[in-house]
């Protein structure tokens, strides 16, 4: 008898793949096993993040109503090939004493063995992305019509179906509209939008979702303590972070990190910073701290001492991004904050926060992502991002347009008398009505209008009704193209309702202006005045694009503060015709 003859008493690392993990490799004899397939998962419970659609099929199972295809849908790295192969193993699960499909797949089943080899004859994969065409699809459904050989149903894996071409889309159509009892499709996709209509509406959908930064950390962890390796805190969560999500990522980053260090050592938050292309988190609050100062030079120092500890321009300025994020998310949330790391980020965050208002943390924001387009296309990324972080420090603290002009008139031209104490007087104030309630003028009669509230007749009256006289009892006037043909009628129904009298209304021809033109007209004078002033004009300036719609005094002031002249602005120009 050889010695290749003699059986050998199984080693850990033969241990089985359905009970414990495996210890890790600690001779040379075998290759190296990287972490994300040496901890893929083998049951449906080791799925991470993916509760809702465990207990869906679960629940499907249970009750024996199993859909015949399914479409796994995510982004890279999330356990969609993983689940498939689950998938398979689920539908096939056969014991001595079970003998339908089942979730629970402990101990494992006669053919589980088989299908995580990848040599089942009922388990047929096929990656579109390498195989796109028609006769690709043929082949494989070819063995649809015919009975599995073992197992209790074929099962057709195809992952990344969204590259299949049209005619290949089609010859799957068929089978999958009207599919032998004994076959099941499983799709796995990450560009679902490509996946024909058609093909969708045959399938149970499962989205598996984007890991979050807290479960990711602490998946790591545990494989860290099972691989009997430490990787500080802080480290992990760096890992997380830039995974975004996928957990295939997240552990060739941190199968990279691991040998970074010596044997047995910790590996140090700032090898997995370096290794990153990342910025101290602590020196990038610190960065955008000085930008919210306006500190020019600190900012740049800053930025410079970063470039030189290996941080990438590009990566920097994202976090700065993702901080802004944070920043806005502080200012609206407030006690209520927290942010996804150690407590001292959110304390600093918080720090930030508090000097800015939501408006000036948005604006730093919009200046950050059209920054991050330029400086993806600029020669130099580093020099693109000192401009950007200038234009963050200029304008962290410069007023809104509104805010500013304010400012300027309340300082230029002091401000406006105080309203004696008393009752404030009211706009709806019935000026120009008689003693015998009759109103005396034009301006009368809208007044009149205003205090009954028919905001109907008066909305008319002032855009489509030049004023002639008004005396007791008579108005003439001249009706403008737009008023309505009932207008006269009603105006002679309100003034003999509501002063008691019947009132004669006469057309006339008036060059008098329409109540609107005189506002229009006023108000252009208004705005002609304010600009006379030089402070205003280069303030103008400096917001290209803006315009002035309007300047005005509040009739009161509040909170019994002086009045001052409000001026509104907009950022684009202003169609007056629609305006009117």
């Amino acid at each position: 008898m050889s010695e290749s003859d003699i059986p050998h008493e199984p080693d850990d690392m033969t241990a089985s793949m359905f009970g414990d993990e495996p210890a890790a490799p600690t001779s040379s004899k075998s290759g190296y096993l990287v972490l994300a397939r040496k901890y893929r998962p083998q049951r449906f419970s080791d799925l991470i993040g993916q509760e809702s659609m465990v207990k869906t099929l679960a629940n499907a199972f249970r009750t024996g109503r199993v859909a015949h295809a399914f479409m796994l849908t995510g982004v890279r790295g999330i356990g969609k090939t993983t689940t498939a192969r689950l998938l398979a193993r689920a539908l096939n699960y056969e014991t001595d004493t079970v003998h339908g499909p089942s979730l629970e797949m402990d101990p494992p089943g006669r053919h589980c063995q088989a299908i995580i080899d990848s040599r089942h004859p009922d388990v047929l994969e096929l990656d579109a992305a390498s195989r796109t065409g028609v006769d690709d699809m043929r082949e494989l459904l070819d063995g649809a019509r015919y009975t599995p050989v073992s197992a209790r149903y074929k099962v057709f894996i195809i992952d990344e179906v969204h590259m299949l071409s049209k005619s290949a889309f089609n010859a799957l159509l068929k089978t999958l509209e009207e599919p032998p009892e004994h076959v099941k499709f499983v799709f796995a996709t990450t560009e679902i939008r490509k996946v024909p209509v058609t093909v969708l509406s045959r399938c149970q959908r499962f989205d598996l979702r984007r890991l979050d930064i807290e479960t990711l950390s602490q998946h790591l962890s545990n494989i860290c303590e099972k691989e009997g390796v430490k990787v500080a805190g802080e480290g992990l969560t760096l890992i997380a972070r830039a995974a975004e999500g996928s957990v295939r990522d997240a552990l060739s980053i941190l199968d990279q990190a691991i040998v970074s260090s010596e044997d047995g050592a910790e590996v140090p938050v700032d090898d997995v910073r370096d290794m990153l292309g990342l910025a101290d988190h602590s020196r990038l609050m610190t960065l955008f701290g000085h930008a919210v100062d306006g500190s020019h030079q600190a900012v740049l120092d800053e930025f410079a001492g970063q470039i030189q500890a290996g941080g990438d321009p590009l990566t920097i300025l994202k976090d700065l991004i993702e901080l802004s994020v944070e920043v806005s998310r502080a200012n609206v949330l407030g006690d209520d904050y927290a942010a996804s790391g150690p407590a001292e980020w959110t304390r600093l965050t918080k720090e930030i926060a508090a000097k800015l208002s939501p408006a000036q943390s948005t604006r730093l924001w919009q200046i950050l992502m059209k920054g991050f387009e330029v400086a993806q296309i600029a020669p130099n990324a580093a020099t693109a991002v000192e401009m950007i972080l200038i234009q963050l420090a200029a304008a962290a603290h410069v007023p809104s347009p509104e805010d500013a002009v304010k400012a300027i008139i309340a300082a230029q031209h002091g401000a406006a008398p105080r309203v004696p104490n008393g009752d404030p007087p009211s706009k709806n104030d019935d000026a120009g009505v008689t003693s015998m309630g009759q109103p005396a003028s034009f301006e009368g009669i809208l007044s009149l209008l205003e205090s009954r509230k028919r905001a109907d007749i008066l909305y008319e009256m002032e855009r489509f009704v030049r004023a002639g006289e008004v005396r007791y009892g008579f108005l003439s006037l001249q009706l403008e193209k737009g008023a309505g043909g009932s207008l006269i009628s009603n105006i002679q129904r309100f003034l003999n309702d509501e002063t008691g009298d019947h009132w004669e209304i006469e057309q006339v021809r008036s060059s008098a202006e329409t109540i609107q033109e005189k506002k229009e007209r006023e108000r252009l004078e208004r705005i002609q005045d304010a600009m006379q002033d030089e402070f205003l004009s280069d303030l103008m300036g400096r917001f290209p694009g803006a315009e002035v719609l309007d300047v005005y005094t509040p009739d009161v002031a509040e909170d019994g503060e002086e009045n001052i002249v409000h001026v509104d602005f907009s950022s684009q120009p202003v169609n007056r015709k629609e305006s009117r």
